[in-house]
């Protein structure tokens, strides 16, 4: 029977490819550019299988072309089924779409005569309805190959404990704009600042003596207690309703002191509860890093 069903969708060059091939070293029995109107014949094929598949991935994108449109009928029949499903949907910038075009020579499914930008504006204006149905969006603009893994087995890995829900994470700069797959956003930038004390200004938040700093004053302890309490009530209210992963960004203006040591203290404080964390400290290590 199966346990997981996971749709993978988004804009063409964003890793849907390399998010199916993870899944697969999860365990995942993966399908690649399935036809929307195959799901449920490939749904009933895979319960009747005499080998068991509990966990089952399909990329299902605009290469499909007019079956793709086919696509929100079928969601809708697995819902009247009541067939769980959970869409993944990966996203990522047009520059860094147009550079990984261009890196890898290869055309974009609906640009003609080469022009990519205006293929990448066409899809994200096609997909944009079933962004908004996603149960998980990534975006994969600044993240790693070792980071989307990271990212993927924390919300599909069998291996790890606690409640059903990942947590991820991100410190950043507001210098260098939101993470654009947040759910929830937070500004720091009211508390102490140790960028200004020319012993802890080459440190970062991940730093004793910076968290030290940050946290001992009045207004960091009353903010603390606040926010603490703030996400304590909230995780097992996303949990009640289906909610399997959560985007925690938390701000600073570079992204390398107080945002770091506020996320780590969070992380810790949640781990301590068995939730599932992840870290990405995304602007920690930016050259133009200075606050």
């Amino acid at each position: 029977m199966l346990s997981r069903f996971v749709i993978i969708t988004g804009l063409s060059g964003a890793g849907k490819t390399q998010a199916l091939r993870y899944l697969e070293d999860l365990g995942f029995f993966c399908v690649d550019n399935l036809p929307p109107l195959l799901i449920p014949v490939f749904t009933e094929l895979c319960a009747q299988s005499i080998r068991p598949i509990e966990k089952v991935a399909v990329v299902v994108d605009i290469r499909g072309g007019e079956f793709f449109e086919a696509l929100f009928k079928v969601l809708s029949e697995l819902n009247q089924k009541n067939f769980r499903f959970e869409i993944l949907y990966l996203e990522a910038s047009d520059n860094v779409l147009i550079q990984r075009y261009k890196e890898s020579r290869r055309t974009h499914p609906l640009s003609k005569h080469g022009e990519i930008l205006k293929g990448i504006q066409e899809e994200r204006l096609w997909l944009q309805n079933l962004r908004g149905r996603a149960h998980k969006i990534i975006d994969t603009s600044n993240i790693s190959t070792l980071l989307l893994k990271k990212e993927l087995a924390g919300l599909f890995s069998d291996n790890l404990e606690g409640p059903g829900l990942h947590i991820t994470i991100i410190s950043f700069g507001y210098k260098f704009g939101i993470p654009l797959d947040s759910d929830l956003v937070f500004d720091v930038r009211f508390l102490p600042n140790p960028h200004y004390e020319m012993e802890l200004k080459p440190l970062t938040g991940e730093d004793a003596a910076v968290r030290e700093y940050v946290f001992n004053s009045p207004v960091s302890d009353n903010f603390t207690a606040k926010f603490f309490d703030l996400i304590n009530f909230l995780l097992p209210e996303y949990i009640k309703e289906g909610k399997t992963a959560l985007t925690i960004a938390i701000g600073c203006t570079g992204g390398r002191h107080r945002s770091v040591a506020v996320a780590e203290k969070l992380g810790e404080c949640l781990k301590r509860k068995n939730y599932r964390v992840t870290f990405w400290h995304r602007d920690v290590k930016n050259k133009d890093n200075i606050e």
